[in-house]
């Protein structure tokens, strides 16, 4: 290569991507009615969703470059990560839909006609290795510490969160860890003060509305520390406090939401069952009206699985049929505000004084360790009437406000492996500088710094598409549901692919536990699969909200 690629040479790489996307969305949406027959086609819908959603991730990431130029904190290392990152992106979508646009009836012209021979050449530059190369030649030098330009308000929250992250949770994230220990309530309260579980509620009930980007940088920063011990601790309460913004009562709001924002209340969702999983509308644990000592209350029977934090929160938001009718699926399932004791330790028993009952042990995983995810039984388990998110209006609403909440929970997922992903582009930087193989630091090898560039690179769409969907939940969170599920889609992907890459570069102690990079590959696995399992989110999420 003669000269570094810039933005402008990656834009029309980007409008060819743009064009073929768009095709291919129209045909797929013909195809399959509108959405309504993609589980007849849904390799062919897998391969156009995960295509869009890589080619909307490109748009994002040029986005974010160009405003940052035009608010003076571009650089040329921000404008090279950018125009690698739109044509890895563009690269890897062309090779996805090109082997189902004989199935969309496009076929070869298709490509020829979006990608012609000047565009082809251009994509061939811009995403040569020797500009990847250079990038990860700019993460040794920066050991992976130069995060994407912000406003300086959102440098402040970041910045904040990081000194907390760094000096209270990565000193303890490998012995949480390794024991498998429950995380600590030194976090909780020091979380509590500096107002990370009230980012995004509003300042009348006792928020700081500080927006959902702010609140994802906090998500990034502590899961650049450790996912398990503290990058998931602000998500479930989140996940109940839009479900009581949009569903809950007056005095439901004045009762929870203070709470939550303040700390006071740790949360647990529940809502899989052992024999439930991604069809959420076929929930069969039940919740029935019952006249207990002279008061209407509401009964819990069934199982629940997955229910992470179960032991230690101190309510969970539990999905229940409270229509014993199982053809109205959805419409018969209500949310439910569980009060319970909190226990530490990996099981738990809590009784009711009228003989209610809710057992709950955890179930042993190889990463994501610390907040221990929990299989439970209610049997007779009493809740107030007034715990019923949206009391009487809210009866058959459940389904609803459960995924207006998830919509939620997978933004902050997004931003939970953006910073997975971050601290493995660090740990393995620091590693390849000072690791000497063959005479001389392995950061030297070309591939080395090839594989740190791409990195870099993948990380970057990532950020962009998260951060844009952040943004897009401030102005309307129904109409930017979509796009958090394609950040969700796109950034669990990198965060798998890149920390196993970074484990790779570590070699055989990539393989110990001495190095924490073996504890971000373990961690990274849980994240396409909760909060919408990636064929699921994809067929289900992307691909509807795409096709209809």
């Amino acid at each position: 290569m003669t000269a570094l690629p810039t933005l402008d040479d990656a834009r029309p790489l980007l409008e060819a991507a743009e064009d073929l996307v768009e095709r291919c969305v129209a045909r797929a949406s013909e195809i399959t009615g509108g959405a309504s027959g993609i589980d007849e086609h849904q390799v062919l819908a897998e391969r156009v969703a995960y295509a869009a959603t890589q080619c909307r991730a490109a748009r994002e990431l040029a986005d974010f470059a160009g405003a940052a130029a035009g608010a003076g904190r571009g650089s040329g290392s921000l404008e090279l990560l950018a125009a690698t990152g739109i044509a890895e992106q563009v690269r890897s979508l062309r090779d996805r839909l090109e082997p189902v646009l004989d199935d969309l009836s496009l076929g070869d012209s298709a490509l020829e006609e979006t990608f012609p021979a000047h565009v082809r050449e251009g994509l061939r530059r811009v995403a040569h290795e020797a500009a990847l190369r250079e990038v990860g030649r700019r993460v040794c030098e920066t050991r992976g510490r130069e995060p994407l330009p912000l406003d300086e308000l959102l440098e402040q929250v970041r910045d904040a969160v990081r000194e907390f992250a760094e000096n209270e949770v990565a000193p303890n994230a490998e012995r949480i860890h390794r024991n498998d220990e429950l995380v600590p309530e030194e976090f909780i309260a020091k979380m509590s003060e500096l107002n990370f579980f009230g980012l995004s509620i509003p300042e009348a009930f006792g928020g700081s509305e500080m927006g959902n980007l702010a609140m994802i940088l906090t998500t990034e920063e502590l899961s650049r520390a450790s996912l398990a011990a503290a990058g998931s601790l602000i998500t479930r309460p989140e996940i109940l406090a839009k479900a009581l913004l949009q569903g809950g009562t007056d005095e439901q709001k004045q009762t929870w939401l203070p709470r939550i924002a303040a700390g006071e209340v740790m949360v647990g969702i529940s809502v899989t069952e052992p024999d439930i999983g991604s069809d959420v509308s076929a929930v069969k644990c039940r919740a029935e009206r019952q006249r207990i000592g002279g008061e209407e209350v509401w009964v819990i029977n069934g199982p629940k699985a997955w229910c992470t934090f179960a032991g230690r929160a101190d309510v969970l938001a539990v999905l229940c049929r409270t229509d014993p009718d199982p053809s109205l699926g959805a419409k018969g399932l209500s949310l439910f505000i569980v009060p319970k004791n909190t226990f530490d330790g990996h099981s738990f028993e809590m009784q009711q004084p009228g003989g209610g009952r809710m057992v709950g042990k955890a179930d042993a995983t190889p990463g994501y360790r610390g907040m221990h995810s929990f299989t439970l039984n209610f049997e007779n388990y009493v809740v107030p009437t007034a715990n019923l998110v949206g009391e009487e209006g809210g009866i058959g609403r459940g389904f609803s406000l459960q995924m207006a909440g998830f919509a939620a929970g997978r933004l902050q997922t997004g931003g939970r492996a953006c910073g997975l992903a971050q601290a493995a582009l660090e740990k393995t930087a620091e590693y390849v500088v000072d690791r000497n193989q063959f005479g001389k630091p392995i950061s030297e090898y070309q591939l080395t710094q090839y594989t740190l560039g791409r990195m870099a690179a993948l990380l970057a769409a990532s950020r962009a598409i998260t951060y844009a969907a952040a943004n897009a939940f401030d102005e309307d969170e129904r109409k930017a549901a979509p796009l958090a599920a394609q950040a969700k889609l796109l950034a669990c992907d990198m965060a798998v692919e890149t920390t196993q890459m970074g484990q790779m570069m570590h070699g055989g102690w990539g393989y110990a536990e001495e190095y924490p990079i073996s504890r971000y590959v373990v961690d990274a696995q849980v994240l396409p699969i909760f909060e919408g399992v990636k064929p699921i989110l994809e067929l289900k999420v992307v691909a509807r909200a795409l096709f209809s």
